[in-house]
């Protein structure tokens, strides 16, 4: 006598994963249910998922961000260490290449109305440091360090990257309105005093003491109207646009819109120097030959 199935009993199928119509599975997804292969298997909380439902759940999760609204990331600084590997690559140029420094310096005779203008100096002078000077390089590349490693997990790289760049253009467009047309500065002071200005806001708007901070911009800040050869007005520019930059991030409200004003108010931070540029352009005098 032969057993088997009876003819009106439906067989029933064999469970296939989806992507894979070749391999039998008969572990189901905790989320889908569908059948899923060993390759398609990623093991959850409870139990397994495949990896389609992985995918739209990774897709659907929340965006992780700082407390002021930029992109949270794991890991080290990035961006302040290219920053300082830059300023270090560059400084080694000079020392290489002669005629490096004075076609990346800048002085406000560059912005001005008497020669054909060259207003990308303002940014490339704040990557180039004093050859003869070690200590120049040395202190501002600690002290972007130190700041670097605060602020950039804070704010997020795009908007430390836009608050430092801000910084430095603040810091030349101080010495544009304020020092000797002829005087050429190079340095990283103007924005690395900007990070001071931005940690000073950042440590006020989240509670923190900034009595040592302040004390430290003090110090510094009086270094450079004692010791020559330190571009005071560079410091001052720098340190007002970098406070100014973080009051942006740090203040505005959270909600749905807070992108949009950091990066509208970024944006109109960045027209006001575009604008006080223009103006110290047309007041720039320089002296007769």
């Amino acid at each position: 006598m032969t057993y088997g199935i009876p003819a009106d009993q439906p067989q029933q199928e064999v469970p296939v994963c989806p992507r894979h119509a070749d391999r039998v599975s008969y572990v189901r997804c905790q989320r889908c249910g569908r059948p899923t292969c060993p390759e398609c298997q990623r093991p959850a909380a409870v139990g397994i998922q495949c990896v389609d439902c992985v995918k739209e759940s990774a897709r659907n999760a929340p965006t992780p961000r700082t407390i002021f609204g930029g992109l949270a990331r794991q890991g080290k600084p990035i961006l302040t260490f290219s920053i300082i590997g830059v300023c270090a690559v560059l400084f080694l140029l000079q020392n290489l290449i002669p005629g490096l420094t004075g076609a990346l310096a800048y002085a406000p005779a560059y912005t001005s109305e008497f020669i054909p203008p060259e207003p990308w100096r303002m940014l490339t002078a704040a990557f180039l440091h004093s050859t003869g000077f070690l200590l120049h390089i040395a202190f501002n590349m600690y002290a972007l360090w130190i700041m670097g490693q605060a602020l950039e997990p804070l704010l997020g790289r795009a908007r430390f990257l836009v608050l430092y760049l801000l910084a430095a253009f603040g810091g030349s467009v101080a010495v544009l309105l304020l020092s000797n047309p002829l005087q050429s500065v190079v340095g990283a002071s103007g924005a690395v005093f900007g990070l001071f200005g931005a940690m000073l806001v950042v440590q006020r708007r989240r509670g923190g003491d900034v009595r040592q901070l302040v004390v430290l911009i003090a110090i510094n800040g009086v270094l450079g109207f004692v010791v020559p050869g330190i571009s005071w007005q560079a410091h001052l520019g720098g340190l007002l646009t970098g406070a100014a930059a973080a009051a942006i991030i740090a203040y505005a409200p959270k909600g749905s819109n807070r992108a949009l004003i950091h990066w509208g108010g970024l944006a109109g931070l960045a027209l006001i120097l575009v604008a006080l540029t223009l103006l110290g352009a047309t007041l720039v005098q320089l002296p007769l030959r």
